[in-house]
């Protein structure tokens, strides 16, 4: 398999945690976004939203988007597994996911940061605008967390909402977002530093980093 994406991309991020936690193999082609490569011929006929990941899969296909990335992921390659079995526990980790995926990235991610800067907000105001949505968000998470981990976000085991939050907190640091408030997610940021697929996956170790 073939990752195309940007070293310091959230998105590109959660799928490289779960491509590792699978134990997957897969070669790693950067895109990056601050050049524009992401726009080129070549890019957008890979992927003609312009966006990262895209994955190459063995047999050729090219898969956009990363929720649906990593579905084909756990439905293709189902151990070990990164959802619950119990149906309503499936719902309770793709919740916790979509608190990131859905809410807090999306508003985050480089281009609605470019157009918060282009409508006339200054450093300090795009500064509160990141933290508004993470703030938001980790609060959830973390009520979400006390209830539901044993160490990771769900239970003892990591899930599909570590795969989105490890990224998440790495964007908080980047934007300096005080995360004291955050305990049970600050331990799961923990526990994670120590786990060879989340450590191998951080944005740092990846060939096109700089």
């Amino acid at each position: 398999m073939i990752l195309h994406g940007y070293w310091r991309s959230g998105t590109s991020y959660r799928t490289r945690i779960a491509l590792n936690l699978k134990g997957l193999s897969y070669d790693l082609v950067g895109v990056d976004l601050r050049t524009g490569a992401q726009r080129s011929g070549d890019y957008l006929a890979l992927n003609p939203q312009g966006l990262v990941p895209a994955l190459v899969t063995d047999g050729g296909d090219v898969l956009s988007q990363s929720p649906a990335i990593l579905e084909w992921l756990e439905e293709t390659f189902p151990q070990p597994a990164l959802l619950p079995s119990d149906p309503v526990a499936r719902a309770q980790v793709r919740a916790m996911a979509a608190v990131v995926g859905c809410d807090i990235h999306p508003l985050n991610n480089l281009r609605v940061l470019k157009a918060v800067k282009a409508i006339g907000a200054d450093d300090a105001a795009t500064q509160g605008w990141i933290a508004q949505w993470i703030v938001s968000g980790f609060d959830a998470l973390e009520a979400m967390v006390a209830k539901q981990g044993r160490g990771w976000c769900y239970a003892d085991t990591p899930t599909l909402a570590d795969c989105y939050l490890i990224p998440q907190i790495y964007s908080a640091r980047r934007f300096n977002v005080d995360l004291s408030a955050y305990p049970n997610l600050l331990a799961i940021e923990t526990r994670a530093q120590a786990h060879p697929a989340f450590a191998a996956a951080h944005p740092d170790r990846q060939p096109d980093a700089g």
